[in-house]
C-alpha cells in the first residue's frame, strides 16, 4: 500500500514538473521585454523571466538549465508575445534571438531633428540625445576644434534596444561616420571639419545627387573670391541654436550676428549645419571645376540654375519668379 502511493506521488510529482516545463504560459497583455545582463547566472534570468510573466516558476528555468548544461545563454534584450514552454523561452535565450528596433537618421538631419524624432519614436528623451550630441570625445581626434557632433552622426537605420542609452548611439552614429569617411576621403585631409562643414551645406542645398559637386564648387569658387557664401540652411540653424527658428526665414534672421549666418559672416560657419550623407561629402572632397558663383531654383523646383555671373544669375532669379508666381495662379 505503502508502495503505491509512494508511485503514485512519484508520477504526480512528475506530471507536475513536465507540465511546469512543457505547458506553454503567457502572464502578460500584449507583449513584455526581458533584459537579461552580461554576467547573469540562471537564477537571475529566470527570476526575471518570472517578474514579467514570461514562465510561471523561476525554478523551472533551473531545471531546464540542468537538462541543457551545455547551451551557452546570451545577454541582451528579449521580447515575448505569445504564450510559450519554458524549453521555449530557454531555447531562445540560448539562440541569442535578441529584439531589435530599427531607427533611421535622415541624410540632412541635424542633432535637433534626430533627437526629435528619437523621441517621437519612444527611444530616448530630446534631452537624453542632445548631451550626447554636445559630448565630442567621439570625435576629438578627427575634429578637435569641434563644439558638437553635429556633422559626424552618420545618417543610416541602427538596431537599437531599449537599452540603448544616447552615448552608446552617438559612438555608433560616429562610429558609422569614421566608416564612410575612410572610404571616400582614402588619405589625410588637412582639416576634416571644414570639409564636413562644406559637404553639410551642400547636403541642405539640394538633393539632386549630380547636382552635388556643382553646389560645392559654387561654394568653393565664392570662398576663394572671398564673397559671402549667403546661404539660407546656415541662417536657419544660427535661428535654431538662438532658439528663435519660426518655420520660415525672416529679415531678423538675415541681419542676425550669429556666426552661423553666412549672410553676415564671411567664410565658412564655424561647424557643420546638418549631417551630411556619402555623396555630399564626396562632393566637397572632390567639387566639380566650374567658374560658377551663384545658383537659384528652377521653375518648378526640384533643379537648380548655376551662373558664373551676376546678369546671369539675376536672369535665373527673375525667370524663378515668374515660374512661383505662375504656379499661385
Amino acid at each position: 500500500m505503502k508502495k503505491g502511493i509512494a508511485a503514485g506521488a512519484l508520477v504526480a510529482v512528475a506530471g507536475f514538473l513536465a507540465w511546469a516545463l512543457l505547458a506553454p504560459y503567457r502572464g502578460f497583455a500584449d507583449e513584455t521585454f526581458v533584459q537579461i545582463p552580461h554576467g547573469a547566472g540562471s537564477s537571475a534570468m529566470g527570476e526575471a523571466l518570472q517578474r514579467a510573466g514570461v514562465i510561471r516558476y523561476s525554478w523551472a528555468f533551473l531545471v531546464e538549465r540542468t537538462l541543457r548544461p551545455g547551451a551557452k545563454l546570451q545577454a541582451g534584450e528579449y521580447r515575448f508575445a505569445k504564450d510559450a514552454s519554458v524549453g521555449d523561452v530557454f531555447g531562445r535565450i540560448a539562440r541569442g534571438d535578441i529584439y531589435y528596433f530599427d531607427f533611421t537618421a535622415p541624410e540632412g538631419s541635424n542633432i535637433f531633428d534626430i533627437a526629435r524624432l528619437l523621441e517621437e519614436k519612444g527611444v530616448m528623451t530630446s534631452a537624453e540625445f542632445l548631451e550626447a550630441a554636445f559630448d565630442t570625445a567621439p570625435i576629438r581626434d578627427l575634429a578637435p576644434g569641434a563644439q558638437t557632433l553635429e556633422g559626424f552622426l552618420f545618417p543610416s537605420t541602427y538596431r537599437l534596444t531599449h537599452s540603448t542609452t544616447a552615448p552608446q548611439l552617438a559612438r555608433m552614429m560616429t562610429g558609422e561616420f569614421r566608416k564612410e569617411w575612410a572610404r571616400l576621403a582614402k588619405g589625410p585631409v588637412a582639416d576634416p571639419r571644414r570639409t564636413v562643414t562644406l559637404a553639410s551645406l551642400v547636403e541642405k542645398e539640394t538633393g539632386v545627387a549630380e547636382e552635388r559637386p556643382l553646389v560645392a564648387s559654387v561654394f568653393t569658387n565664392r570662398l576663394a573670391k572671398g564673397m559671402r557664401l549667403e546661404c539660407d540652411p546656415t541662417t536657419i540653424y544660427a535661428a535654431l541654436l538662438d532658439n528663435r527658428y519660426r518655420g520660415k526665414i525672416h529679415k531678423s534672421d538675415l541681419a542676425s550676428a550669429n556666426p552661423y549666418n553666412t549672410y553676415q559672416n564671411a567664410g565658412l560657419p564655424p561647424g557643420p549645419i546638418a549631417n551630411p550623407g556619402a555623396a555630399s561629402l564626396e562632393a566637397a572632397l572632390a567639387p566639380a571645376e566650374t567658374d560658377f558663383l551663384y545658383f537659384v531654383a528652377k521653375p518648378g523646383g526640384g533643379s537648380h540654375q548655376f551662373s558664373a555671373t551676376l546678369a546671369e544669375h539675376q536672369k535665373a532669379v527673375q525667370a524663378y519668379r515668374r515660374g512661383a508666381q505662375h504656379k499661385a495662379l
